[in-house]
């Protein structure tokens, strides 16, 4: 190849703005490609990680108070009755938040000390009763649930009460290489023991997403404005008693409205679905990036040989086969790339790390770094290859008739 290479460059040196402009086309669609594709990744991942509860027999309703001859207390309890009363329904319990919702999330910053010290995590709160392991279909794996005469009143100034049930990332965060049961957390100055840790479980759909596995239950009511329940029901029987459910609770309270009814897998799909549109946006947009590419090293490659049709001939004539032709134009063309393909490493990892300190975003990985170099290079030789094969067939008569 090297009898070819020095010819070549003198070449592309001679007309050095079309390759120059070529080469920067290809560098940017590497670095749009690289990090979109890999933007698109993380978003998939989200998606598609599971929610460790029984998402597929769940479902949420919010309930908001509008007239003053609202009584709460009486409501819940009969609300309650009439829920866990429903043929289908395996448990019910009140709460602040339905898993995924974007509505009535609650987060705190518990820690090992008082007054903020010690080891500190952030974890997405349930307000709950007694009911909330069954009705969230997660196992509980060390301590006791609560009991029904430790759920307290509608919430108070500090989210710790006397008990607490984490989830078991966050007992693991909060005391590493400990036995989290039995132990103290404090928000602020007020304290509450660790009685039981469950298994991993889905948090909120508000600034829980980085580390959605550390929750926490507490036994207390949700406030009254608004307030809701999470439902779990047998196999198959969600949606029929999602209507029911709604029906029969909008009738019974006048002075309340039903806001919202939604299952937790409709709650993932609204929560995701800016996700969807981000991904399907960045993926469009570095195909697009990816093909206008192509474009212009089609481009570039068919006006070199229509500007060279004399030369080609002359190199027919002297003796020059078709296959040299070909490899002339290739090799042209893959220096071309392999300088935009360099300076698009760069200015992907330049990008990626950009977007990693702005976003909070994981660091490029460099399996899609190396990947997109060898797509791109591909992709470029491709869009070459016909251009370079036309100049193949150039007969030396033709350019002989141009002298």
């Amino acid at each position: 190849m090297s009898f070819a290479l020095r010819p070549t460059l003198a070449a592309l040196l001679r007309n050095r703005s079309a390759p120059l402009l070529v080469a920067l086309q290809i560098a940017l669609a590497l670095a749009v490609l690289v990090n979109g594709l890999y933007i698109v990744h993380q978003k998939v991942e989200d998606m598609d990680r599971p929610t460790l509860i029984d998402e597929n027999n769940l479902f949420g309703l919010e309930s908001v108070a509008y007239t003053k001859h609202f009584d709460y207390d009486a409501t819940l309890r009969a609300d309650l009755v009439h829920l866990r009363s429903l043929p289908g329904v395996i448990s019910a319990t009140p709460t602040n938040s339905v898993p995924l919702g974007l509505i009535g999330n609650r987060r705190a910053t518990l820690t090992t000390l008082p007054h903020g010290k010690g080891i500190s995590a952030g974890a997405d709160v349930y307000l709950m009763d007694e009911h909330a392991i069954d009705t969230l279909g997660v196992k509980l794996l060390a301590g006791r649930n609560f009991h029904a005469n430790e759920v307290l009143a509608p919430e108070t100034r500090s989210f710790v009460t006397p008990e607490v049930i984490v989830t078991q990332t966050l007992a693991q965060k909060l005391f590493p290489h400990e036995n989290a049961l039995g132990r103290s957390v404090y928000d602020g100055n007020e304290s509450g023991t660790i009685i039981g840790i469950v298994a991993d479980m889905i948090g909120s759909g508000w600034g829980g997403l980085d580390s959605p596995v550390e929750v926490a239950i507490f036994p207390q009511l949700p406030a009254h404005n608004p307030y809701g329940y999470l439902v779990r029901t047998a196999p198959g029987r969600r949606d029929a008693l999602m209507r029911q459910a709604e029906d029969q609770l909008a009738s019974s309270n006048q002075n309340r409205v039903i806001m919202h009814v939604r299952s937790v897998e409709e709650n993932k799909k609204l929560l995701y679905a800016t996700d969807r549109a981000t991904g399907f946006f960045l993926s469009t947009v570095a195909l697009l990036m990816v093909a206008v590419t192509c474009l212009g090293v089609f481009s570039l490659a068919t006006f070199n040989v229509s500007a060279r049709t004399r030369q080609i001939g002359t190199r027919r004539a002297v003796g020059a086969r078709r296959r040299d032709i070909v490899r002339y134009f290739l090799v042209e063309n893959g220096l071309i790339t392999a300088a935009g393909v360099v300076l698009g490493c760069l200015l992907a990892l330049g990008i990626g790390l950009w977007l990693s300190s702005a976003y909070s975003l994981p660091r490029l990985d460099l399996f899609y770094l190396v990947g997109g170099v060898l797509v791109i290079f591909f992709v470029g030789q491709l869009a070459a290859w016909w251009p370079a094969r036309r100049a193949g067939t150039v007969p030396p008569s033709v350019a002989t008739r141009t002298v």
